[in-house]
């Protein structure tokens, strides 16, 4: 947690703030501990002196991550005259509890704030995270799966037609596992978590439990389209304020208030009223209706 519709949720907010923004400074907490955990790549010196000064040409999300793509910083420009988009890119993950907001510069920052960089809109991007799972990453593609900083293989992405039904069930009957464990894998689709794995399966009606491989024709499309319904409605309520999740204004999600199942374990079943059922799965709590999934 923050989940795919959460950073995506807060990638839209920051896009029109940041695209085009130069990086005049970078700030880093004097908590060198701290520092060290959130900075994952490169150290943290390299990491300041290397981002100051570039300018962030996109802002996008892969999976869980916030990628910034940023000019090459040397003046080097392809033929059509773009900047060369190919070279570092500035990624971060929230992790559990992290937020990356833009500021008023003489907003006082909140506690755990472990980086701000000033940007020639005299706007500042900060980073906090109270609990420090989070990451922040600075180089190529290469260098970071090089550094095991960020994922060697992420599978594709489930929402915006990006994966076909015919490509899930391919995925899917391709895999000896629980269905709870493939739809966490990341290498299998990016950026679904516990949240939204729950909720998928209950809206499919299997239990996350079963063996994917032998989920029907029938089971596998539903849960495709539970998996596309589940994300999609949550990015379009600004994400579950699960946990300290909020957006990039400081404003709460309100998708938490239309979860079905998780979190909800021992409560009534929103369709049947049997108490819902809690457990474990994957390493993760899980929670599902034994009436209703199947």
């Amino acid at each position: 947690m923050p989940e795919l519709p959460e950073v995506e949720t807060v990638v839209r907010d920051l896009r029109p703030q940041l695209t085009g923004r130069s990086i005049e400074s970078v700030e880093l907490t004097a908590d060198r501990a701290a520092r060290d955990r959130v900075i994952r790549y490169p150290k943290a010196i390299k990491f300041a002196r290397r981002l100051r000064g570039r300018k962030i040409t996109s802002v996008t999300r892969r999976g869980k991550y916030i990628v910034m793509v940023l000019d090459p910083g040397d003046g080097r420009v392809r033929a059509n005259g773009e900047s060369d988009a190919s070279g570092e890119r500035f990624v971060v993950h929230l992790g559990m509890t992290g937020h990356l907001r833009v500021w008023e510069p003489e907003e006082a920052p909140v506690r755990h704030t472990h980086f701000k960089a000033m940007l020639d809109s005299g706007l500042e991007l900060r980073y906090d995270d109270p609990r420090q799972f989070g990451r922040l990453l600075l180089g190529t593609d290469e260098q970071l799966v090089a550094a095991r900083a960020f994922p060697a293989r992420l599978g594709p992405e489930p929402i915006h037609g990006d994966l076909t039904v015919a490509e899930f069930e391919r995925l899917i009957k391709a895999r000896r596992r629980s269905v709870k464990s493939a739809l966490l894998d990341q290498s299998f689709l990016a950026g679904v978590g516990n949240i939204y794995a729950d909720e998928a399966c209950f809206r499919a009606g299997i239990r996350p439990s079963r063996w994917t491989h032998r989920l029907t024709v029938r089971e596998r499309r539903a849960l495709y389209g539970a998996i596309q319904d589940v994300l999609e409605n949550s990015i379009a309520a600004r994400g579950s304020s699960v946990i300290n999740y909020v957006d990039a204004f400081g404003l709460r999600g309100t998708n938490q208030e239309k979860l079905a199942v998780y979190g909800r374990s021992g409560q009534p079943c929103l369709r049947c009223g049997t108490p819902l059922q809690g457990t474990r799965l994957a390493g993760r709590g899980t929670v599902y209706c034994r009436t209703c999934q199947r």
